[in-house]
């Protein structure tokens, strides 16, 4: 249908019928056009005949609307009139759909004879029919497509040429890696003596360039003589063999060289077959597919799933231990790997006859053939071996830095009152060690490569001889330190150490710069392949990257130059420089005045300042990374801006008067006019052009009447001459008349201002010429559906959520106000019998409020009769502004509106030609349905409900040209074999409307979704794409059609229009150098942008990726495939393996595989950007961090992947950073942010344990260092605090430059002052906050991934967020990514500002707001009183629920899950219940990694804490110290709440044991009550444990937190230990945990073995859990207590609603509507828990205060109970430990010694 909206397609008198029916009703609205209906008055008369167009009328919808005008042109002078009601005979119509290849008469061949071919082929493979008619249809599709801008014979020719015989062809780069033994016509009988021996005859002359002059180029030229002798019918079959061997391929087509294989060898049997066979063999249909297809296929599901109880469940293997697709694929790269094919006979295919091994393939045992080509083990060592140049740089630039600034760790008996210097040949050695800092990652990432890459995979490099090599080099670079840091004393001199030593910086300045440039797989690769290697497989297929152009290579070097020049001298002075002086202070900080512990004495104080000063060591390293993330922002930023300043899409380039010359671009940019302007006059043309744009917008609600009457071109008859003239709209004036504004035309930032500024905007860029209509390729939209939205309902619509506090329908009108108002007047019309008056009168006041009345409906809820085509009308006017399906096809099928428009006005004759507007539509229909093609690919089709089926009638009734593809299941009736088919609709009307006909339909080999499901159902449906390109998008986009008017430039930027007539088999004298244009990337406007702070902040991100960043990264070669809306070059990417990849958790990002996949086999990536196209994003918290934990999840497979291997490896320096900063760089920046975060958090705790005990000096850094320190003794922590705040700077720097980029793109796109307003916005509502959330998001599922995995595609959903999300689910979704760290760094925080407080440390207190309480300030309505308390009942109803399995939802489960994550499932054996199989993904992760997480890294946190624990406990300077066991003290508290746990549970036991059987035969209470009394008293427990540790700190605030907090760090450490160490896996059903309270361990299905052992691991798994419940209870009432004064401010409610939702706060928000006896259960619930809720609120404040008030009134009392001999366990308080000035000790230096003089070494 060719209107733009189908709620404008209803009659105005349609709302009186009131008797039709339903489906009646909703036919007619879908197909009955009448004019707009503020437009129809005037409409109303016939135009007499005299005048074609009257003045002022601009039809706005014709029946078969494609121009704003009825006949779309003016006759003018020399112009031959065509009168519209003049009957003439009409030209004949061609509906071939093949038209160009048919009608050329230099066809080589004719689509009867292809036919035929297909048909032959078909019978001697044994292909499906229905793949049969599918591929011909395909490859007809592309001849025609091909043939309309060359000839026929040229072609088939290209066509050839790129899939089988061509120079970018994969067929033929595969053949040469592996058919040399098969082929020696080909390859052997070469001498390249007699070669060199011609070439020296011919001399150097222009032949010379025709002439081989290698052995490659030989084999080269003698393949394009084997292809030039082909006949068309010879080119034919063998494309037609390949399209139907892929076509069938179902999951083997992501395996291309596999297909390549079985291709080659079905040629072989093909020529032998017509060669030899008088009468051609005939196969049985399926044949090829249950033969050939049919084995791989069940070896790759074998691999993925295996059977139990009739069902199929995934392995529990992980990827290192699965062969995948790509494993598969690597097979077929290598002769050795072909050698490895075995028959069930034992013998090798290879050993066969090339004739007969397709008929041997059927006999194939794969499962011996395929192995592990590449491990994707998980662990960190990835990293290192990937991006080792990486760590190189920094790590080795650091240690440069950092060493030189270290001069008092090798100065012999350095004094700091003389600072006394190092000997040069010592500065010089260790700083020259860098170098073996960078040799030391070249070992592990060998040892890392030598892990991941199989011995027996003959791509393997040989790591022996470099790992060689690379001792050698370590030794070269760290032997002379050895003599000159070692031997020679560090106070003698030595004139050979100090030439040893210039030399060994030289030597390391040189290494470090090697091994920053080369990448790892050359780093010794000196000789290059040997002439006798034709195609190097590894080469070809992971390292062909393509060749940039000159000013793209220097503008790539320029960028990286100018990062690292302003990271280096950054760093150096911001960061090294201020780390000088606390070296100096901490490395000789004498804390020899401390006492210590009593076994250990003053062993681990006095050494506590080198451990802070390794700390910071560390986490300058953290910063050292980041600050190379901040400089690539700025610099990307400048240079992307550089370049959108340019090209002329800036707003910023106000001198390309971008109005004023619009008309002119619309004819020279968009139209392909040739000789038109000669004949028609260019604006007579352009006008057609616009008003279509004007009206489109028009009929879309964003333009009311009076706003298209002042844009569109009118025909005004001639002041002089009485002639018809067409009038310039004053908008094209808009910049050169200073009396009008763009609020004339528009309204005020809306839409369609946007919209056509945007267009004017690009249209000054430089943009390909267009070709005409009849020349341009055809083309594919595809789209995945899954489970999105087809059409939003209506009681979705107007129904309010009970937990908001507005409908949708009630929040898009806040959003789209004009647009409601523009839609609702075209209602009012359309149900009106006469036309509407633009201002009624009223004759009284009664009668305006009667009418006000009557509208209100209208206004409400968008109608008032409730026919079926008004509910529609208002559905789909919410679903065209929300993301739904609907949505996008109706953007996307603009592209055929805009082809018809396009060919309409290019051809004026097309009118007079086919008789009238009926015949010419037709035709344009024709040209349109060959030039476009719309796929949906609807994997659930089969499984939609009644209501999704109804939506899809809609959809179809709407967009009937579109195409419906889908998966279908199918039960054999006989065998009860289920069958799988991929089906292929199309749309038809027939009486009971329109619907889905089966086009095609073919069977595959099981069910094809064996991955994540996208890039499964993509793989599915890409059989049924036609044409040349195809535009993947995503069901939740939009598009325009001024937009789809520039497709031809865009397909232009293939570059393929370009055809040159010679054959591409004939050898050129120079050769074409560029590389084949595979993606190119569009411009997203995420039009969710304005739906709340969190749908602005998601839009932000992917504007500035999708547009700023990746408009760089195509310049510099960097930029991948990201899904949409890029257009693929569908030859190159489905002869390599497809669109997407889809390995079951590896690719979850399934897109960028692609991309990385092209640009490894040598395919370009451009970037468009005068081209856009609109976009949804998550608009909630939930989808939002949904979506954040899907890409950090799936890029930590990424990190796992040969892709990143293969790139990491083998790019170019430039090359290889532009791709890792872009890509992996940007979450491992997020990982450093928050280790940071973490380095901050025990940094702060050991230096405030410093600064609590020591005497600080008097500091002031104008005196010189080397003067007395004042007072006398002091240490001088000063210069360490200074660099805490320059630390914390450097976070926050790194941190806030994300809103960097927003800012730059919102100026050059909108100007300052529109960037300045969305910059407030977002600072207004609290996005920094969300920011640190997400970051932690971010890197938490990077760092699980990795450690875990698990990674999987979380379904996001993309819905508005106006509902309020209970406490609970937010508490049990953030917890442990945000709660849990959150609470550990307000810990360590309130330490901090006890012992060190500085301002600088706010900033940590933000990122605590943001940990804990992010998810509940985005939360709507979460301030709202009764809720507040109903969710507090729900939280203590979670917590107290004891059966997980009997619940939704419980604390039980909850807790089980998580340690899940660690111990895994127990292995499925059988299958007893869903809940089971809903766990059957679960895998144990490996040992070590959750070892090295979970134990290590903890125990290293918690060793820390207690080193500075021991320290704030070991009585520094104090004159009498009491002694003391503060260890002893520390094991107490922290066992002491497990000890009482022990206690609880060992009571508990035998009660559960007797009492529960029994007494639950009469009570059911028996297993909540003793649940009850042991989570009490581990409540308790922890709550007497916390005032003990006061106590025993002697009520000291600072050593109380102190002891507090690395208790807390202690008891996770042993919990997770037990967890990691001693637990087994955890069983699938809640079994144990309701056998303990219930005692029934003699259970159904439950073995012996368990009976004994179940309870033992119970007994330790409960001691932890109550202490987790003690801690989840106490957490979750913090919150509460610090969200609760919120409460009590008026309308904080109402405001903080309209702040997260940007809605205006005039809008009153109303409550969910209950019914009476609900608002009074609601109200008493809320009243019982609130009450509770405050009694324990008072508890706790009691708990806070008691120790204050006992530490001012009755500590001495206390005091005085507390016995002498108490064992050193109380910490003695109040005593005096300055022991300086008068008090210091004999040994602090008093005055400035002499200077130590240098001796002289012998030699």
């Amino acid at each position: 249908m060719d209107d733009y909206m189908l709620y404008d397609r209803f009659s105005p008198n349609s709302g009186n019928n009131n008797e039709r029916s339903n489906n009646d009703a909703q036919h007619s609205a879908a197909n009955e056009l009448p004019y707009p209906p503020d437009m129809s008055q005037a409409y109303s008369a016939q135009p007499p005949i005299s005048t074609p167009i009257m003045p002022n009328n601009i039809e706005l919808s014709d029946q078969n609307y494609q121009t704003p005008y009825p006949f779309q042109y003016v006759p003018y002078e020399g112009m031959s009139a065509f009168d519209p009601y003049q009957v003439k005979p009409p030209a004949p119509l061609d509906p071939d759909p093949y038209y160009s290849w048919t009608n050329d008469d230099s066809n080589p061949i004719s689509k009867d004879q292809i036919r035929q071919i297909f048909q032959e082929l078909r019978d001697i493979f044994g292909f499906q029919k229905s793949s049969v008619e599918n591929m011909y249809d395909h490859m007809m599709v592309q001849l025609d497509s091909r043939a309309s801008r060359m000839s026929a014979a040229l072609a088939l020719l290209t066509l050839h040429a790129d899939y089988i015989g061509g120079e970018n062809a994969n067929y033929r780069r595969w053949y040469f890696c592996c058919m040399k033994e098969d082929d020696p016509e080909l390859f052997d009988d070469i001498d390249i003596k007699e070669i060199k021996r011609r070439l020296k005859k011919i001399g150097n002359t222009v032949q010379m360039d025709f002439y081989p002059k290698r052995r490659i180029e030989m084999v080269e030229f003698r393949w394009r003589q084997r292809m030039r002798v082909l006949t068309p019918p010879d080119m034919v079959r063998q494309l037609a063999l390949y399209f139907l061997i892929w076509g069938e391929a179902n999951n083997i087509r992501f395996a291309s060289e596999c297909l390549c294989f079985i291709y080659k060898c079905a040629l072989d049997y093909l020529v032998y077959v017509l060669k030899n066979d008088e009468k051609l063999p005939v196969s049985k249909e399926f044949s090829y597919l249950e033969n050939v297809i049919n084995p791989l296929y069940d070896f790759y599901m074998s691999q993925q799933l295996k059977l139990i109880d009739g069902k199929y469940i995934r392995r529990e293997k992980d990827h290192q231990s699965i062969i995948g697709y790509d494993d598969i694929n690597q097979l077929f790269w290598y002769r050795k790997g072909l050698e490895r094919i075995k028959l069930d006979s034992k013998e090798k295919i290879m050993s066969l006859r090339k004739e007969e091994r397709y008929s041997k393939l059927g006999h194939v045992v794969w499962k011996t053939a395929f192995y592990k080509t590449y491990r994707e083990k998980r662990t960190w060592l990835h990293l290192l071996t990937n991006f080792s140049r990486v760590w190189i740089i920094h790590l080795s630039v650091f240690w440069y830095y950092s060493s030189f600034n270290s001069p008092t760790l090798y100065t012999a008996n350095y004094e700091y009152m003389i600072n006394n210097k190092p000997k040069l040949e010592a500065t010089l050695s260790v700083t020259a060690l860098g170098s073996t800092v960078g040799c030391i990652i070249q070992i592990l990432a060998t040892i890392g490569e030598s892990i991941f890459v199989p011995l027996s995979w003959p791509g393997r490099k040989s790591l022996f001889i470099r790992f060689l090599l690379l001792l050698i080099i370590i030794v070269i670079n760290a032997g002379p330190s050895v003599f000159i840091l070692g031997i020679v004393p560090l106070d003698a001199k030595s004139d050979l150490a100090l030439g040893l030593a210039i030399a060994q910086f030289c030597i390391s300045i040189s290494t470090t710069i090697w091994f920053s440039f080369q990448p790892l797989s050359s780093l010794f690769n000196w000789f290059k392949l040997s002439d006798t290697v034709i195609y190097d497989p590894l080469k070809i297929f992971t390292s062909s990257y393509p060749k940039m152009e000159q000013t793209n290579r220097i503008l790539s070097i320029l960028l990286w130059i100018l990062v690292f020049s302003a990271k280096f001298i950054e760093s150096y002075f911001f960061l090294t420089l201020s780390l000088r002086d606390p070296i100096r202070n901490l490395h000789h900080m004498d804390l020899s005045r401390c006492y210590g512990e009593n076994p250990f004495g003053d062993f681990f104080c006095r050494n506590e300042a080198l451990v802070v000063l390794g700390l910071m060591y560390l986490a300058d390293i953290v910063l050292f990374f980041l600050d190379t993330y901040l400089w690539y922002i700025i610099w990307n930023c400048v240079i992307s801006l550089s370049l959108s300043f340019s090209s002329g899409i800036s707003i910023l380039s106000p001198w390309r008067n971008v109005f004023t010359r619009l008309p002119q671009r619309i004819y020279s940019k968009l139209l392909s006019t040739g000789e038109m302007e000669v004949k028609y006059k260019p604006d007579l043309l352009v006008s057609q052009i616009w008003n279509a744009i004007v009206i489109s917008l028009y009929r879309e609600h964003l333009l009311s009447a009076d706003h298209v009457h002042r844009l569109i071109y009118d025909k005004l008859p001639d002041e002089q001459d009485g002639r018809l003239a067409l009038r310039t709209p004053a908008f094209f004036l808009l910049q050169d008349d200073s009396n009008q504004k763009m609020s004339d035309f528009f309204v005020r930032n809306s839409e369609a201002e946007r919209r056509i500024s945007f267009f004017a905007q690009s249209l000054s860029t430089t943009i390909p010429e267009p070709i005409p209509v009849e020349a341009m390729p055809t083309f594919t939209v595809f789209i995945p559906h899954y489970g999105e939205k087809i059409l939003l309902g209506l009681k979705e619509i107007i129904k309010e959520d009970p937990h908001s506090k507005m409908s949708l329908l009630e929040y898009l009108k806040q959003m789209y106000p004009y647009e409601w108002s523009f839609f609702v007047r075209d209602t009012k019309i359309l149900s009106c019998k006469g036309p509407l008056e633009m201002e009624p009168k009223f004759e009284s006041e009664s009668e305006y409020l009667e009418n006000k009345i009557n509208d209100l409906p209208y206004y409400c809820i968008g109608f008032k009769a409730a026919a079926p085509e008004y509910k529609l009308r208002t559905r789909i006017w919410a679903s065209l502004r929300t993301q739904t399906l609907y949505r996008t096809i109706s953007g996307f099928m603009n592209y055929r509106r805009a082809i018809k428009l396009l060919h309409r006005v290019e051809n004026p004759e097309l009118i007079e030609y086919f008789g009238g507007n009926e015949g010419a539509e037709k035709y344009l229909d024709l040209v349109a349905g060959r030039k476009f093609k719309l796929v949906v690919s609807m994997q659930r089709l089969q499984k939609f409900s009644d209501s999704e089926n109804e939506d899809l009638r809609v959809l179809l009734r709407s967009f009937p040209e579109i195409r419906v593809a889908c998966l279908e299941e199918e039960i054999d009736p006989e065998t009860q074999k289920k069958y799988y088919y991929s089906v292929l609709n199309t749309v038809t009307d027939d009486s009971s409307g329109n619907k889905l006909n089966q086009l095609y339909r073919i069977r595959l080999s099981g069910n094809p979704i064996l991955g994540d499901g996208k890039s499964d159902n993509q793989n599915n449906s890409i059989i049924f794409y036609r044409g040349e390109y195809i535009e993947v998008i995503d069901a939740n986009q939009d598009n325009y059609l001024e937009e789809c008017l520039k497709i031809r430039s865009v397909l232009a930027e293939f570059e393929s229009f370009d055809v040159d007539e010679v054959s591409p088999y004939v050898h050129p004298s120079k050769h074409d150098t560029s590389s084949p244009v595979a993606f190119l990337g569009a411009r997203e406007y995420i039009f969710s942008q304005r739906s709340g702070v969190l749908g602005d902040i998601a839009a932000s991100k992917e504007q500035t990726f999708g547009t700023m960043f990746a408009r760089t990264l195509a310049e510099i070669g960097a930029k991948l495939h990201y899904g949409h809306p890029d257009f693929i070059n569908a030859i190159f990417m489905t002869t390599r393996g497809g669109i997407s990849k889809a390995q079951k958790g590896l690719h979850l990002n399934e897109d960028i595989y692609a991309g990385m996949n092209a640009v490894c086999r040598g395919g370009r990536i451009k970037h468009c950007d005068y081209f856009q196209c609109g976009k949804g994003r998550d608009l909630g918290f939930g989808s939002i961090l949904n979506f954040t934990t899907k890409i950090g999840g799936g890029m930590g497979e990424q990190m796992l992947s040969r892709e990143y291997f293969y790139m990491g490896t083998q790019m170019s320096l430039d090359r290889f950073l532009s791709f890792y900063y872009a890509h992996p760089g940007f979450h491992l920046n997020n990982l450093f942010i928050m280790l940071s975060l973490e380095m901050f958090v025990l940094v702060a705790f050991s230096l405030g344990s410093l600064n609590h005990e020591l005497i600080a000096c008097l500091y002031d850094k104008n005196v010189p260092i080397t003067d007395l320190q004042i007072p006398l003794g002091c240490q001088n922590l000063q210069p360490v605090l200074d660099w805490v705040t320059r630390y914390v700077l450097s976070i926050f720097i790194c941190f806030f430059i994300s809103f960097l980029p927003l800012i730059l793109h919102e100026i050059s796109e909108h100007g300052p002052w529109k960037a300045c307003r969305r910059l407030f916005m977002h600072f207004f509502s609290f996005s920094p906050l969300f920011e640190v959330f997400v970051c932690q998001i971010y890197a938490g599922s990077l760092k699980n991934d990795i450690i875990f995995g698990g990674a999987q595609y979380i379904s996001t959903g993309r819905g508005f967020s106006i509902s309020r999300i209970p406490f609970v689910k937010l508490y049990i979704s953030y917890a442990t990514s945000g709660t849990y760290p959150g609470m550990r760094l307000f810990l360590v925080l309130l330490f901090a500002v006890v012992t060190m407080w500085q301002p600088a440390i706010l900033w940590f207190w933000i990122t605590f707001i943001s940990l804990c309480f992010s998810p509940f300030l985005f939360n709507p309505h979460q301030f709202t009183w009764t809720e507040f308390f109903l969710d507090y009942r729900e939280y203590i109803r979670w917590l107290t629920r004891t059966e997980s399995n009997k619940c939704e939802s419980s604390w039980i489960g909850y807790v089980k899950s998580n340690r899940s994550k660690i111990t895994g499932f127990k292995k499925l054996k059988s299958i007893n219940n869903e809940k089971q199989l809903a766990t059957a993904n679960f895998s144990k992760p490996p040992f070590f990694n959750v070892l090295f997480s979970e134990v290590i890294i903890p125990f290293f946190q918690a060793l820390i804490f207690i080193l500075a624990y021991m320290f704030i406990n070991a009585q520094s300077g104090v004159k009498n110290p009491a002694p003391i066991n503060s260890l002893i003290r520390l094991g107490i508290v922290t066992m002491l709440p497990s000890l009482i746990n022990i206690v609880v549970l060992l009571c508990i036991f035998p009660l559960s044991c007797l009492m529960g059987p029994i007494f639950s035969l009469c009570c059911h209470k028996v297993a909540p009550t003793l649940a009850a009394i042991a989570h009490f008293f581990a409540i308790l427990a922890h709550v007497l444990n916390f005032v003990l540790i006061w106590a025993l700190e002697g009520w000291n605030a600072g050593r109380a937190l102190c002891c507090f907090t690395t208790t807390i760090f202690l008891q996770r450490l042993l919990i997770n230990a037990g967890n990691v160490i001693f637990l087994s896996r955890e069983m699938r059903t809640d079994y144990g945990n309701e056998a303990w309270w219930s005692g029934k361990w003699i259970a159904k299905g439950v073995g012996l073995k368990y009976i004994f052992s179940q309870p033992i691991r119970e007994f330790f798994v409960k001691i932890a859990e109550l202490s987790l419940f003690a801690a989840d209870f106490i957490l979750g009432h913090t919150i509460l207590l610090c969200i609760t004064p919120a409460l009590f401010i008026p309308y904080i409610d109402h405001w903080h609603s309209c702040i997260l939702m940007w809605i205006n706060p005039s809008k009153k928000l109303e409550g969910p509507i209950h019914t009476t006896t609900q608002t009074r259960i609601r109200r008493r619930r809320a009243e019982r828990y609130a009450i509770l809720y405050f009694l324990i609120l008072i508890l706790f404040l009691g708990i806070m205060i008691v120790p204050i008030i006992v530490r001012k009134y009755f500590e001495g009392s206390i005091n005085a109970f507390i016995p002498q001999s108490n064992f050193g366990l109380v910490q003695p308080n109040h005593q005096n430990n300055n022991d300086t000035g008068e008090e210091a000790p004999l040994t602090v230096q008093r005055a400035k010694p002499t200077v130590p003089p240098f001796t002289k070494y012998w030699i």
